[in-house]
């Protein structure tokens, strides 16, 4: 059952979700299927954070890029906790094809999938945020080029597809960015915490060890064999 302040988005916001989602369904009458596989891979990125996660994983194992990993990590992390495990439960608010019959002719219409979870926030824009203001935070402003775009094409699709309200996209993109905020702000004092004992081996190892390095460290001992009369 929703929640009253799920009933009060569903009253309040009725024009505003409605004629946004109703642009979407002529955008996709217009546009045929031409829209729809970039509209899917674009969503794909935000299902489960997984590509996020594995993306921001990978980043870890650079020393240049260790940090902006490791806060990409908690940034997801933290919008996960905020969005799937408080505020959904909390809201409980019904998908727009679930509530509305005009809404499901027009999910029909583009051939989207059932989710299995609830509305508000979007899940698959709150990760989406969250990784792109720890890229932001971490890499400076230069990756904002990149960061918006994304995020507004992850809260596009989820309209696109009528899986989400608008109002689920806005909310989501706000926790993510939220959730980017304070993995930064705890990224930084971890690091900060951690520099003062670079000199010992273990923190060395976390801060500085470079999978680059540790993969052409064997090519040169080879070389040196090799070049020994």
């Amino acid at each position: 059952m929703e929640s009253m302040f799920a009933q009060w988005l569903n009253e309040t916001f009725s024009a505003f979700d409605g004629a946004i989602l109703g642009f979407y369904h002529r955008l996709a009458e217009s546009c045929g299927t031409l829209l729809t596989p970039l509209m899917r891979a674009v969503s794909f990125t935000g299902d489960k954070g997984l590509v996020l996660l594995i993306l921001s994983f990978l980043l870890c194992f650079f020393a240049k890029t260790r940090k902006t990993g490791f806060c990409m990590l908690l940034s997801i992390g933290f919008g996960a906790l905020m969005t799937n495990l408080i505020l959904k439960e909390a809201i409980c608010r019904i998908r727009p094809y679930e509530a509305n019959e005009l809404f499901r002719e027009f999910w029909t219409f583009v051939g989207a999938h059932r989710e299995s979870d609830l509305s508000f926030p979007s899940g698959h824009t709150t990760a989406a945020a969250a990784a792109a203001t720890g890229l932001w935070l971490t890499r400076g402003k230069k990756y904002l080029s990149v960061s918006i775009p994304y995020v507004f094409l992850m809260a596009a699709s989820r309209n696109y597809f009528i899986v989400h309200y608008p109002t689920d996209v806005i909310a989501g993109a706000l926790v993510g960015t939220l959730g980017g905020i304070l993995a930064y702000i705890l990224t930084r004092w971890i690091f900060r915490l951690l520099h003062p004992y670079a000199h010992k081996k273990a923190i060395a190892f976390i801060l500085y060890s470079d999978l680059k390095t540790a993969v052409s460290h064997p090519r040169k001992k080879n070389q040196k064999k090799e070049n020994t009369p």
